[in-house]
């Protein structure tokens, strides 16, 4: 793909446009650079939505920031990036255009690839919670079985930013409630839509998921990514309430509306194993959120960097890496998203620690850690284009497919 850039606002560079002239130390890092005269606020995208961009001195050298600032208080709503299948990847670019955001950034991490199991495809499914048009679409995976660099201590892969039924943004920890009823007995659930169940766990997977191979399921352990897969396993189809397929292993192709596959790996395979042709089964299940009341519109997965307006304890402040980050402001009410340049003269980044730094010196309270690496990506569209345009340079040296991303778009 070609990457189509129209740069907004001042050149690119040290001479780049430099924002919010009150900026001081970013936990380390430091602003540098001249704001052309007139420049300062930035380029509207559209009403309630600025792009600007900004040198950074961190670490281990000056990067530069792109920073989309969102008002959703002026007629604009933030929204999921998805592919049509969980179990799939796409670029963010094509995402937005296809939806009809006017701006956006990647999302979580993700299963990129499968080294430690050979003829194993990776899922290239997100590490974390998802809620779209408020359902949940899939379950977190085992802390374990994470894919990113390594958690701030006291969080987990439950961890999501998200919009609520009030269009206030906000973080929290989406839990999966559920359960398979049949007439001998109700049992627990333990996964939705996600490429690795916990040890022991059966786990349900719907339309939703794509033909992806459903054996990365029950591959490594909750501690282990890269333990071997389970020789346990079993495998039930759903039709309507019926079960009308069983397998010994997991398999693959697309699940069919109106379809739940459910797989076990040990003590879930053997429960498995007891079901039987014509049984009536169903399934329900959730996504509970532990700190708020208010159902989630969209909701995807990271992890925190800020609350409250101060950094978490333990971030990590030795290794710089290109990053993408949110920030929330005003009860809710704005937004930042940000993604460092991949450019080889930016390539050093930033410090979870400078990150967070970063965030609450653009007025943020609260922050998240998307993914980062080749995957960082923010677009935006240039004044009066209809498709939106990639503003960083990713890393790789192309826009990378990922899992989701944070969509922005104007009503009406």
């Amino acid at each position: 793909m070609t990457l189509r850039r129209t740069w907004f606002g001042a050149g690119r560079g040290r001479s780049a446009l430099t924002v919010l002239t009150a900026f001081t130390a970013l936990a380390g890092a430091t602003v540098v650079g001249a704001a052309p005269a007139g420049a300062a606020q930035g380029t509207a995208v559209a009403p309630g939505v600025v792009y600007r961009q900004f040198d950074i001195r961190g670490a281990r050298g000056v990067t530069h920031a792109h920073v989309l600032s969102v008002d959703l208080r002026r007629g604009v709503r933030l929204g999921l990036l998805r592919p049509r299948a969980v179990a799939g990847r796409a670029r963010i670019s094509a995402l937005a255009d296809a939806r009809g955001a006017v701006a956006g950034v990647n999302g979580d991490f993700f299963n990129i690839t499968e080294t430690q199991h050979p003829g194993v495809p990776a899922t290239g499914a997100a590490v974390g919670p998802t809620i779209v048009s408020g359902r949940a679409l899939k379950a977190a995976v085992p802390d374990g079985q994470r894919f990113g660099p390594g958690l701030p201590p006291g969080t987990d892969t439950t961890e999501v930013i998200g919009v609520g039924a009030d269009w206030r943004a906000r973080l929290d920890r989406l839990r999966l409630v559920g359960s398979v009823r049949t007439p001998a007995g109700t049992l627990a659930l333990g996964g939705l839509n996600q490429y690795a169940l916990p040890v022991g766990a059966i786990g349900a997977f719907t339309s939703d998921w794509g033909g992806v191979s459903r054996v990365r399921a029950t591959c490594g352990t909750d501690t282990e990514r890269a333990a071997s897969c389970s020789a346990d396993t079993y495998e039930v189809t759903l039709r309507h309430g019926r079960v009308v397929a069983l397998a010994g292993r997991p398999g693959s192709g697309a699940v069919a509306p109106g379809t739940t596959v459910l797989v076990g790996r040990e003590a879930g395979a053997q429960q498995l194993r007891r079901f039987f042709r014509g049984e009536a089964v169903s399934v329900r299940y959730g996504l509970v959120a532990s700190g708020s009341r208010i159902p989630y519109r969209f909701a995807l997965g990271g992890y925190p960097v800020l609350r409250g307006g101060v950094p978490l304890a333990g971030l990590n402040d030795t290794t710089s890496a290109v990053r993408t980050a949110v920030g929330i402001a005003g009860g809710g009410r704005r937004v930042f998203l940000l993604a460092l340049d991949g450019a080889p003269a930016y390539r050093s980044g930033l410090t979870i620690a400078e990150v967070a730094g970063a965030l609450r010196s653009l007025g943020a309270v609260d922050g998240f850690s998307l993914d980062g690496g080749g995957s960082s990506t923010l677009v935006a569209r240039a004044p009066g284009a209809t498709r939106v345009s990639v503003r960083n340079h990713p890393s790789g040296g192309a826009e990378r497919a990922v899992a989701n991303g944070i969509g922005v778009f104007t009503v009406g």
